[in-house]
This record gives structure tokens, C-alpha cells and sequence, in this order.
């Protein structure tokens, strides 16, 4: 018996000494041995994909360039709260007496004796003020718009622009957008986000029955402005 498990260990020994260990990598050539040693392959989406296949020259996306159309998703959210609370009061007294004068005789300065008493001015002024205000506005506006690059930057960044006029009976929207966008930001459909532009600006214009309805006239907007009273 102790024979024979010698034999075997003999037998094992011998055979781990030639045989070659395989590597299960699909990264990798072919099985390696010990006296041929091959580099391993990087990682690449061609060597590592099965399903890869390289794109025609006519399929490939072409570059950004002067006066493509992007689309821009305008999504502004903004909320303010203010509280303000002010309280002001002040008395004045004013008590003025005039008690020497001059006058002039077409020769000399000489002083004028106040016959009826000397004059006195005198008052009392009361200014009271308190005010209170609360402030609490949200505003969202939800949109897309098709843009035009009108300019590419030395950086690569792109200023583009867009107007949209929509005209419904009565009724009108007036649209502009405009700012500054890097190409990364620009997703693969040509679509970008308002938040990652730059300088972005935004103005909504509307006319028609509905405005009219809640619109201040000018006499409103004066007396908003300068508060007269």
C-alpha cells in the first residue's frame, strides 16, 4: 500500500512539471505555457464586446459646428421668501427768537430796534413711521426650445440662440433664449440643459386677451414706480 501511494505522488509530480496552466481570460490570446509568455491585450470595447462592430465612415456623428440647431430644455425653479418689519418715530420742537436786527440809513449800519417785540418762531413736528411686509413668491417655467449655434469659441464653447413665435387667434407667446455651452454638455440626441449653460438668458413675452386681463395699465405702473403718495 505504501508503495503504491508513492507511486502516485511520484506520477503527480511528474506531471505538474510539463503540464500548462490555461487561463480563462476572453482578453487573452490563447492558452500561455511557461516558456511562451504572451503580453496580455488592454481592454478595449473591440477586444472585450462580441457584439462590436465598427461604425460606416456615413454613420459616424458629425462635429458641432456654425449654425446646427440643438435643442435647449429651459427648466427654472426659483423660491424667495422675505420678512421685513420696520418702526420708526421722531420729535422735533423748534423755538427761534430774533432778538437784534440791522438796517442801513444809505450811510452806515446801525441796529434796528424792534419796536412791536422781538419776532419768535415756534413748533413742534411729529413724524411716526411702521411698516411691515411679507414676501413669498415661486416661479417655474418649463420648456424646449430649438436653438441656433451662432458662435464657437476659441475653448470650444458654444454660444448659441433661439427665438420661438407662437400666434393662436388673439393670443401670442414671444420666446428667447440664449447662452454659453460647453460641447460635453451636449447629450447625443443634441439636446442640453438650461442648467449647465452659461450667461443664460431667458425672456417670455405675452400679448392677447388673457394678458390684458391681468396686466397693470401705465398710470399703475407710475404710481408703483415713484410711490408719490
Amino acid at each position: 500500500m505504501k508503495l503504491k501511494i508513492a507511486s502516485t505522488v511520484l506520477v503527480a509530480t511528474c506531471l505538474a512539471g510539463t503540464a500548462s496552466a490555461q487561463d480563462s481570460s476572453l482578453l487573452l490570446n490563447g492558452p500561455q505555457t511557461p516558456d511562451q509568455q504572451q503580453p496580455k491585450q488592454p481592454l478595449t470595447l473591440q477586444s472585450g464586446s462580441f457584439i462590436f462592430r465598427e461604425l460606416p465612415p456615413g454613420a459616424r456623428p458629425r462635429e458641432l459646428q456654425k449654425h446646427d440647431i440643438i435643442t435647449i430644455i429651459v427648466d427654472y425653479k426659483s423660491r424667495v421668501l422675505s420678512e421685513g418689519n420696520s418702526q420708526a418715530r421722531k420729535t422735533d420742537t423748534l423755538n427761534g427768537v430774533l432778538t437784534s436786527w440791522l438796517k442801513w440809513d444809505g450811510k452806515s449800519i446801525k441796529n434796528a430796534p424792534q419796536t412791536q417785540g422781538d419776532p419768535r418762531i415756534a413748533g413742534t413736528y411729529n413724524y411716526q413711521y411702521r411698516t411691515q411686509s411679507n414676501l413669498d413668491t415661486k416661479d417655474t417655467m418649463t420648456l424646449e426650445i430649438g436653438a441656433e449655434i451662432i458662435d464657437i469659441r476659441p475653448n470650444g464653447n458654444l454660444y448659441v440662440e433661439g427665438n420661438q413665435w407662437i400666434h393662436n387667434n388673439e393670443e401670442s407667446w414671444k420666446l428667447f433664449v440664449s447662452g454659453e455651452v460647453r460641447r460635453e454638455s451636449i447629450m447625443p440626441d443634441r439636446t442640453v440643459s438650461s442648467k449647465a449653460m452659461a450667461h443664460l438668458e431667458v425672456h417670455k413675452e405675452e400679448q392677447g386677451q388673457v394678458h390684458d386681463g391681468y396686466a397693470r395699465g401705465w398710470f399703475n405702473r407710475w404710481l408703483d414706480t415713484y410711490k408719490p403718495f
